[in-house]
């Protein structure tokens, strides 16, 4: 019975041992995750091979494993300070929508790291934002060059950072604020402009509608002349004729005087 604590011992310390090795020497990768590994003896981050991908991996307990999230992610940069290119200052809120490019993974964490954001991205969004801005007006900014300049950032810091293992999926300006004063002032002129756009659309409007008028009288002009030519003393009796002939056929009271009329046609009498 003595010798029992003398025997449990080196079995505790050997099950301790078992559950270190076990738990150095395994990982667990989540969704939306891979893996980097680094061999301490062997040559150091591996990168002529694909990440480990997500779920459980063994590996030798002296070898480490860096966990990075492969899915998309957006960080936000608030409050951006800008130049305009008359040289006013500008505040921009940006979106950058990222992810590392997967099978260059290990190339990112061996030539940048896991701080990759602040070291490549925010660096060269700044960058790159302050030269595109730089290149409009205030009022450009303000109204019809937002998507241009969105379009702009993105592209060119997409250029950036293609080399340098990251995926750039999208740049989104989400504000752009300005100076009180420049702000009211665009507000101003953009409110004149408009007005003076209704006010020529006004006039427009009224020229077409005075155009159809003359247009409409000068064809009711050529029809009464083409008419007046066409009516000749024989139509004019022709018509005469019919018309008294339907008037005969009429039950109301009259007297038609055949032949009495100007030019041979007949007069018709009422009642009165």
């Amino acid at each position: 019975m003595q010798k029992l604590p003398k025997i449990g011992l080196p079995v505790i310390l050997l099950v301790v041992v078992l559950l270190i090795f076990i738990s150095k020497s395994s990982i667990n990768i989540g969704y939306g995750e891979a893996g980097v590994l680094f061999k301490t003896f062997a040559g150091g981050v591996v990168t002529d091979n694909p990440p480990l991908g997500e779920g459980f991996h063994v590996i030798a307990p002296w070898n480490k494993v860096y966990v990075y999230n492969v899915k998309q992610q957006e960080f936000f940069e608030g409050n951006m300070q800008v130049l305009s290119s008359n040289g006013l200052e500008i505040s921009l809120d940006v979106s950058v929508l990222y992810q590392p490019k997967y099978e260059e993974l290990g190339l990112l964490h061996q030539t940048k790291g896991e701080n990759y954001v602040n070291i490549v991205l925010i660096p060269q969004i700044r960058a790159v934002a302050r030269s595109v801005v730089g290149r409009y007006t205030p009022e450009q900014l303000y109204s019809t060059k937002r998507d241009a300049i969105q379009n702009e950032i993105f592209e060119e810091t997409q250029k950036n950072v293609d080399s340098q293992h990251i995926q750039l999926n999208a740049v989104l300006v989400r504000d752009v604020t300005l100076p009180i004063a420049i702000k009211e002032a665009i507000e101003r002129k953009l409110g004149q402009e408009q007005e003076s756009l209704e006010y020529e659309f006004r006039l427009e409007k009224a020229k077409q509608e005075a155009e159809r008028q003359r247009i409409d009288a000068e064809g009711k002009a050529t029809a009464n002349r083409i008419l007046s030519a066409s009516l000749t003393e024989k139509i004019l009796q022709e018509k005469g004729i019919e018309a008294t002939l339907k008037l005969s056929e009429s039950p109301n009271a009259k007297v038609i005087v055949i032949g009495s009329g100007k030019d041979g046609l007949p007069i018709i009498l009422g009642n009165q």
